[in-house]
């Protein structure tokens, strides 16, 4: 587990039992403090599931502690697994904040009581998150649902239990060149048994009539109103994500030519704008974490399209997230960029 990121079971009782014992105090100024950029990603180990062949899986995510600062830290000595291949498909790009349930590792039947360790170093920092097939670590649908904040405090219902995740399908390669400021579209096709529905109330109907108009313009251009809930700061036992069919794109890994150490960024822009797939709890943040964030409408067809560009000669992964709210599918695009022609 990644020292101060209390992921799964195990991490959810020291962290509550630390709370309680005194070692975090509420008023301790620096348990509260929040930071734009300057601070390290830390490793989390979520847990391990057990595959139909015997083998397992680890599943991994991490905490950027910069709620603006996207840092890329390239597979090497800062970004590594072990024992085995450093390169076991983990990010290199960092979103902010809290990103769960991000890679599998697959491991053998055999692998028993042996840890694979993640080492990540960014803005000076080193930290580990240790993989064990201890039991109280093993992951299900119900606990990635509870983690990720799709029920709330926990609750659940048959029809809760049911859910699936979505599927996604790539349409063309899964591999393609660009050149820098020309945009390559990506198309992919999502399918959900649309069991997680949204909590919260969709926008009303657009008005049908010169009367409904003039009402809706009326209240329109009056001063912004709020209801006592909407401006009182949330009361969360747990994160709390809006529940609901979206698809995403956002880059996975990053190394631009030219790219000395860590790239604060590595300019890639998608249109149109994707929707957050990092916990960004702000209110009117584009985040189903966000406070009334609602879920977009839904392509007839069931297709989602992105043009993606790049404005720096590089290889590149983008990857494609299908989130119904509790459940994700992810699909990548691995892309080489060439300078622009003259």
């Amino acid at each position: 587990m990644a020292a101060g990121t209390g992921s799964g079971v195990g991490g959810r009782v020291a962290a509550a039992a630390l709370l309680l014992l005194g070692a975090w105090p509420a008023s301790d100024p620096v348990a509260g403090q929040t930071y734009q950029h300057g601070q390290n990603v830390a490793p989390a180990f979520e847990g391990w599931e057990r595959n139909e062949d015997g083998s397992f899986s680890f599943l991994f995510g991490y905490m950027n502690r910069n709620w603006l600062e996207r840092i890329d830290v390239p597979v090497g000595e800062d970004n590594s697994f072990s024992p085995g291949p450093a390169d076991r498909g983990q990010p290199t790009h960092f979103l902010p904040r809290r990103n769960r349930f991000v890679f599998k590792v697959r491991v053998p039947a055999d692998w028993g009581d042996r840890e694979l360790v993640w080492t990540l170093t960014s803005n000076g920092v080193t930290e580990r998150a240790y993989a064990t097939l201890r039991p109280d670590y093993v992951v299900d649908n119900m606990v990635i649902m509870s983690e990720t904040g799709a029920l709330g405090a926990g609750s659940s219902n048959a029809t809760v239990r049911g859910n699936q995740p979505p599927t996604i399908t790539l349409e063309g390669p899964a591999e393609r060149e660009a050149s820098v400021g020309v945009p390559i579209t990506i198309t992919a096709l999502v399918e959900d048994d649309g069991l997680l529905r949204s909590r919260r109330r969709p926008p009303p109907p657009p008005p049908e009539t010169a009367e409904d108009s003039a009402r809706a313009d009326s209240i329109w251009n009056a001063p912004p109103t709020f209801s006592r809930r909407q401006i009182t700061p949330p009361s969360r036992i747990t994160v709390q994500k809006v529940n609901g069919l979206f698809m995403s794109w956002f880059l996975y890994r990053g190394r631009n030519e030219g790219a000395d150490g860590l790239e604060a960024d590595a300019s890639v822009t998608f249109d149109p704008p994707q929707i957050k797939v990092w916990e960004d709890t702000r209110t009117g943040a584009n985040s189903p974490w966000s406070p009334l964030w609602v879920p977009p409408e839904l392509p007839e067809d069931g297709r989602w399209t992105v043009n993606v560009t790049f404005d720096r000669p590089g290889t590149y992964v983008v990857r494609g997230r299908a989130d119904d709210g509790g459940l994700l599918a992810d699909v990548e695009v691995r892309v080489v960029v060439r300078p622009a022609a003259t």
